[in-house]
């Protein structure tokens, strides 16, 4: 992978404020935001749309191939990236705890993960890109130079995601999204491919009692001392 040095990877559980905070750290360095979370939750609809038995590989296959994701810059400057589906879009859609469960049980499949792997590496061979998920900095794009986990408390996480979600119109209970949170966790760390877990070369940022500016400026200032 070309352009490592110009690839920053940003981990960490859901709920965490991954995708606020590449948002920012993106847009303060005039980089792409690659928001691989919305990708595992397009397939996830993808695919229960489509009814496949996610336990026969070579349906899976063979759905997959007619799969078309593009991302596209938000709307709001710190909205929520844009996902066209097969030219549908499907960002509000996705946007749910349901469709956040939907896609850690698919994430965990081989053949899923082997797909978008190979869209993410496209979308960052150019370099210039700020990734954030479960993966990036492990698998995704292991040589990158800068590479970052955000980690708080499952508590503090679900009552992040309750207020997202109910400044949206969306009502939720908070203790039915702090089991989800967790059991997101159970799956993520324990799944065979891929697990969640820190690169050894990563920084972690424990953010459940400092604000998204503080994280941001803390990337920033790990990402300046770097370059020098």
């Amino acid at each position: 992978m070309s352009n490592t040095k110009n690839i920053v990877t940003i981990d960490g559980p859901s709920g965490v404020g991954k995708s606020t905070v590449s948002r920012k750290v993106a847009g303060a360095l005039g980089y792409t935001y690659i928001d691989t979370g919305a990708m595992y939750r397009a397939v996830g609809l993808f695919l229960d749309r489509l009814g496949v038995d996610v336990g026969k590989p070579e349906d899976l296959s063979r759905c997959l191939g007619d799969l078309r994701l593009d991302l596209r810059p938000p709307v709001e400057e710190l909205g929520d990236v844009c996902v066209l589906l097969n030219d549908e879009d499907i960002s509000d859609i996705i946007r749910t705890p349901e469709a956040a469960m939907v896609a850690s049980r698919i994430s965990a499949i081989p053949i899923v993960r082997e797909k978008l792997t190979e869209m993410q590496r496209l979308l960052g061979v150019r370099g210039n890109v700020v990734a954030e998920g479960r993966d990036i900095g492990t698998v995704v794009f292991p040589a990158a130079r800068h590479k970052f986990f955000l980690d708080a408390e499952p508590g503090e996480r679900a009552r992040r995601r309750v207020a997202q979600l109910r400044e949206r119109g969306v009502e939720v209970d908070e203790g039915e999204v702090l089991a989800m949170t967790l059991e997101r966790d159970q799956n993520d760390t324990e799944r065979e491919i891929s697990p969640l877990r820190q690169a050894e070369d990563a920084l972690r940022i424990d953010s459940t009692n400092i604000t998204i500016e503080e994280v941001v400026t803390k990337i920033l200032q790990k990402i300046s001392e770097k370059t020098g």
